[in-house]
């Protein structure tokens, strides 16, 4: 069958072209973001091939949730599950990758998984995915989109409750493809830059509570599932929220809180760069 991923998605034989930038403060577009501060200054990754010439879009997706969860995350945050972070998260993030690389950046768009339009896209982004609930047509999309190419990456889930919804449902599109957790000599940690461990992104709530964790979910990894070619296609953010790392990277209120962002834009460029790249 002939593949419906975009000819775009790979990289060229073009070499990559680094854009050497202090980390400029970035202009957040939630209302809640006090005004930007100077970052410290980035290091980039070793030269990387194939990045020059790459597009990428934020493509967030809009998804379904269990309704009991669904009324108890309303009641509790005041907005759907999938929107979490947004729009200032995928903002700052599209900002920053922009930066650093040579990849053409567009700006963040919201899909559903059974918009036409996900096809021309190589990379998809859930956000809080312990509140997932897919249809059945949903399964079989995320399915073909996955194997024939694709990259998902989910972030934001915490603990051991959230982890059994994850992985049920994501049993339910790949019911024989076990989750792995995938350690720092995966080329993943070094896609873009070069990472020896992977961090945890306190949400802002934990940092204010002098915690990195939340819900029982003390250890943070990096875990994936493999394609036949061992391609991790979807990539799994677990007991870690980068999307607030992303969100509250230019509040001057938090300077605390810089050293976290700093390792939530790294971790996720790789995890992109590895997605555009592989």
């Amino acid at each position: 069958m002939r593949s419906r991923v975009a000819p775009g998605w790979r990289g060229t034989t073009l070499w990559l072209v680094l854009v050497a930038l202090v980390w400029a403060p970035l202009i957040g577009s939630s209302p809640a973001v006090a005004q930007a501060v100077v970052e410290p200054v980035d290091q980039l990754g070793l030269p990387t091939a194939q990045l020059d010439g790459l597009d990428w879009t934020f493509v967030r997706i809009r998804y379904s949730s269990w309704e009991e969860n669904l009324r108890i995350f309303r009641a509790t945050y005041w907005t759907d599950p999938w929107a979490v972070d947004g729009p200032a998260a995928e903002q700052n993030l599209s900002r920053r990758l922009g930066r650093v690389t040579s990849i053409q950046v567009n700006e963040p768009i919201i899909l559903t998984l059974e918009d036409e339009r996900i096809w021309e896209y190589p990379w998809i982004y859930f956000v809080e995915p312990g509140n997932l609930r897919f249809s059945p047509k949903e399964v079989d999309i995320l399915r073909e989109f996955l194997l024939r190419g694709g990259t998902a990456t989910f972030d934001d889930f915490h603990g051991p409750t959230e982890w059994e919804i994850f992985q049920g449902e994501m049993r339910r599109v790949f019911p024989n493809r076990d989750i792995v957790q995938l350690t720092s000599d995966h080329p993943v940690f070094s896609s873009f830059y070069e990472l020896t461990e992977y961090p945890q992104t306190p949400g802002l709530g934990s940092f204010f509570n002098g915690v990195t964790w939340e819900k029982g979910g003390h250890e943070a990894g990096l875990h994936a599932i493999l394609d036949d070619a061992g391609r991790a296609m979807a990539l799994i953010n677990f007991n870690t929220d980068m999307g607030d790392g992303w969100e509250w990277s230019n509040a001057e209120d938090y300077p605390g809180y810089i050293k976290y962002t700093a390792q939530a834009y790294r971790m996720i460029i790789n995890e992109i760069v590895y997605a555009l790249t592989h």
